[in-house]
């Protein structure tokens, strides 16, 4: 049982605004009182800098800046502490960085000595990649075990919790304990596309399996009304 199932599940839907800042702008300004999440990935920051984020926490959004942090140490230390300035209540770094890269940035963080510190997330396994991609790259592990071992270890390195795929979450949940977060990509809606994606289940099935939270963009944010499509999805949770 996760500790996350007293929280509304609306207000454990992070939408994914990987788009353009004008569609980003319309669809946020159309989902305020509505959804308390927004994710600012590479597309829209690389495009816009950290003001997007002061943007959308202006707004009234919960900020996770997906950047996906993946260097030596110091860089990772400094990275996450300009992460953390700029407002983002969650970022991200790729569990694959090791334990002492995981450690600097948590560090870097509490350096900043900040009134509540932002949510931090190891990336585990993409969830666009399967089993033949990871043996592409070298690793022999199944992808269920590549999982489990970097959740491990980003829990021993002090952060807060994981990005998996919704399959894994069951897992993660009994490994990981109650608190942790983890937060699950790869959420497709019944008859949604899987796009890019491998390993997905729907918004109902990701919570079941113990995400406590779920990230969903195209089937919402490609929708004539996005507004519309997000409650539409909180609705049936």
């Amino acid at each position: 049982m996760s500790t996350f199932n007293s929280i509304p599940a609306a207000e454990r839907i992070i939408v994914a605004l990987d788009c353009d800042v004008d569609r980003a702008l319309e669809i946020a300004q159309s989902l305020k009182g509505k959804a308390s999440w927004l994710k600012v990935g590479m597309t829209l920051y690389y495009d816009q800098g950290p003001s997007i984020v002061k943007t959308f926490k202006d707004m009234g959004f919960k900020v996770f800046l997906d950047l996906k942090f993946f260097d030596i140490p110091h860089q990772v230390k400094g990275a996450a502490a300009s992460a953390c300035m700029s407002g983002a209540d969650m970022i991200t770094m790729h569990a694959l960085g090791g334990s002492d890269m995981m450690k600097a940035a948590v560090e870097g963080i509490e350096e900043l000595h900040l009134e509540s510190n932002p949510i931090t997330l190891a990336v585990t396994v993409l969830t666009s990649m399967d089993q033949d991609d990871l043996s592409e790259i070298g690793v022999s592990r199944q992808v269920v075990d590549q999982v489990q071992a970097l959740a491990l270890l980003a829990q021993s390195s002090g952060v807060s919790g994981v990005v998996a795929s919704p399959q894994e979450a069951p897992l993660l949940r009994e490994k990981l304990g109650p608190d942790a977060y983890i937060v699950t990509p790869g959420v497709r809606p019944f008859g949604s596309s899987k796009g890019d994606q491998s390993r997905v289940t729907t918004p109902e099935q990701a919570f079941k399996n113990g995400a406590s939270h779920i990230v969903i963009g195209r089937p919402i944010t490609e929708q004539d009304n996005p507004a519309e499509a997000f409650e539409a999805i909180a609705k049936g949770l």
